[in-house]
């Protein structure tokens, strides 16, 4: 029986969540590609914030997410390729879901705003 899924803790929810190239101004519509929508999860979301965003280190990375620095590369991995596949292919990118807890404002090595106010304090 596989273990199951840790919670990844994330700090801010995106802004907008359905990113899409606009149709009217495509020269050459795609013919043969299928227009279904990427997916890209919540704590997925979090690390291209965290690390290309941020610009923390995947160590840093995970610790504020609460997991293994090895399970952050791979979500990262998982990530880029989403965002390369809605880039390459003119597909829209919609961002939900996932396994995932949004942080109170309290936690240790935290990235998100609240977190940091409280430390400063």
């Amino acid at each position: 029986m596989p273990r199951p899924c840790k919670s990844r803790r994330i700090c801010a929810m995106p802004e907008t969540v359905c990113f899409g190239p606009k149709r009217s101004c495509a020269a050459h519509p795609s013919e043969g590609i299928s227009q279904e929508a990427v997916i890209m999860t919540l704590d997925e979301y979090e690390t291209i914030r965290l690390i290309d965003f941020i610009g923390c280190t995947q160590e840093e990375t995970a610790v504020s997410m609460g997991v293994a620095r090895t399970t952050v590369q791979a979500i990262y991995e998982s990530a880029r390729r989403k965002l390369a596949n809605a880039l390459c292919l003119g597909r829209e990118l919609r961002i939900g879901g996932g396994n995932y807890f949004l942080c109170e404002g309290r936690s240790q090595g935290c990235r998100c705003p609240r977190c940091r106010k409280e430390v400063t304090e």
